[in-house]
């Protein structure tokens, strides 16, 4: 695979420069008045409480507009392999600094750069404690998600991809919902126990993926991704390996049965948390498939092809079914955001072109349109506090434009032809018919389960007579949340009717990523025969 190198770090700028942004906003503190019990002066909380704010904002959009610098003046997105490609001599012993981005990558790395201003933007309101910590974990979780799609070196990838554990266990366990819940007999707050359910699970994964990278280290002699791509390990250890990295990436899919972390973290998870962990966390699981297993280990990937064909279709219909069910307008968009990933999961193991340009198209979907359902359930919690479905209906009477945002994104989530979530359904359904009818058969219901438990939520929160005497006076959305979903909706549409900017970057990487895998089952089944 080959590598094209820059004479300027960008991808290290646009990936560590919110870290220069975290620390600006911890500089602030400096010179403020504490009382005796070290609470701050109320003009120092609120001076350090507005900074912060306008630093994260202004440094997000510095790294949105970084970030689509690079892509349009120096990426070619019509050549394969690695490029903008950076390597520093790190910890030796054949691991080092190494970034860069391909076809599957940089529209992630896009992604990341234009989510994180309107996740800030969406926070703008609504905390209200501990402003500059907040932001300060905001800005280093973008640092670390950046780092995930851009490193080139396993123990760097590792890094980045356990690092951004910590974030986000604070801003579900410090800015979560309130309430109690019952663990192990002890009283703990709901937040706290979601924030440690979701570090234990994509934790204990992430064990079995460091023993499989010190494994795969001493015996390739290297940790740099693009050449484990092309070392063949033993058919025998790629099945070890593949389980391996499975246990991790099938969690932060998230994949049925290791699911459940994903509702409890998305109900308690403050709005702009629910975003990110919608629209970012979840696609580092799909991309580690397609970066690591698929073609580092191809022929454990066709051995266990049945068993991920399997797990989709449960993700599927299952998390369809219980979607269904939900009474909480967080929770039922938890599980969609399962059912949908169940389609990237099963056009990936198709390993044919439809469904693996689908699976990329679709994560880049979800990214707009479930990150959008989040900040419209976010939209009516902030006015009444809130998110249950029966506390609702009549809306339509008192909140037109808010409607209409939500209908849009509502059939975007069920796949209406002309938004992007159409695309990438139809990919990977052509590309799971081409391998097995059944596969696609069975697939099919989940696009006919979403309407159902989709149009349900809309039909009982927006239609209907408004009796409700506390949502007489509720208030249709303002400009700053205008903006946020317009934008949202701007790139699902523009996307839906004109996919080809997308599926033009993803097919060179998809297509090297084919040709590999192909190469490596004839060479398997040469030797074997």
């Amino acid at each position: 695979m080959t590598e094209a190198a820059t004479g300027f770090s960008w991808l290290s700028l646009i990936t560590f420069l919110p870290l220069i942004g975290a620390v600006l906003i911890g500089l602030t503190r400096l010179g403020a008045q504490v009382d005796e019990k070290g609470a701050l002066d109320p003009k120092d909380q609120k001076r350090i409480d507005t900074t912060a704010r306008n630093v994260a904002l202004i440094f997000t959009l510095g790294v949105f507009v970084a970030a689509a610098v690079v892509y349009f003046e120096f990426y070619d997105p019509a050549k394969p392999g690695y490029q903008l490609v950076e390597t520093i001599s790190w910890l030796g012993g054949g691991i080092s600094y190494k970034m860069g981005v391909d076809g599957i990558s940089i529209l992630f790395v896009l992604l990341t750069a234009f989510v994180m201003p309107i996740c800030i933007i969406a926070s703008w309101n609504s905390i209200t404690k501990r402003v500059g910590d907040y932001m300060i974990a905001f800005l280093v979780m973008e640092t670390l998600m950046l780092g995930v799609f851009c490193a080139l070196d396993l123990f760097l990838f590792y890094f980045f991809f356990e690092g951004s554990l910590i974030p986000m266990f604070l801003i579900i366990g410090v800015w979560g919902s309130a309430g109690t819940k019952e663990f192990a007999g002890f009283q703990m707050p709901s937040c706290v126990y979601a924030a440690v359910k979701f570090f234990l699970y994509t934790l204990a994964g992430s064990v079995l993926l460091l023993v499989a990278m010190a494994w795969m280290y001493a015996k390739a002699g290297t940790t740099d991704i693009p050449t484990l791509q092309q070392f063949a390990f033993p058919a025998g250890a790629q099945n070890w390996l593949f389980l391996a990295f499975l246990a991790s990436f099938a969690v932060k899919t998230p994949m049925w049965p290791v699911h459940t972390w994903l509702p409890d973290a998305h109900v308690q998870a403050p709005t702009a948390g629910s975003v990110i962990l919608a629209s970012i966390l979840l696609k580092m699981g799909g991309y580690g498939f397609l970066r690591f297993s698929l073609p580092m280990f191809p022929i454990a990937s066709a051995n266990f092809a049945p068993l991920m064909f399997a797990l989709s279709i449960m993700a599927i219909i299952y998390t369809s079914f219980v979607a269904l069910a939900q009474e909480d307008m967080k929770k039922l968009v938890a599980y969609s955001s399962v059912a949908h990933m169940g389609f990237v999961t099963m056009g990936m193991f198709t390993l044919t072109p439809q469904g693996i340009d689908g699976a990329l198209f679709q994560m880049l979907s979800h990214g707009f349109i479930s990150g959008a359902l989040f900040l419209c359930v976010g939209v009516l919690y902030d006015r009444m506090h809130t998110r249950e479905i029966a506390a609702f209906g009549g809306l339509v009477h008192r909140m037109p434009f808010y409607a209409f945002l939500f209908l849009f994104f509502t059939l975007g989530n069920v796949g209406l032809p002309g938004i992007s979530g159409f695309v990438g359904e139809f990919l990977t359904l052509a590309g799971a018919f081409k391998f097995n009818t059944w596969i696609a058969l069975f697939a099919t219901t989940g696009v006919i389960l979403s309407a159902a438990y989709a149009l349900r939520l809309y039909r009982q929160v927006m239609y209907g007579e408004l009796t409700k005497t506390n949502l007489m006076a509720i208030a249709d959305v303002d400009t700053r949340e205008m903006v946020m979903l317009g934008l949202l909706m701007a790139f699902a549409l523009y996307l839906g009717v004109n996919p080809h900017p997308a599926l033009s970057v993803f097919a060179p990487a998809s297509g090297n990523l084919i040709q590999h895998y192909n190469a490596a089952l004839a060479a398997f089944a040469g030797g074997a025969s």
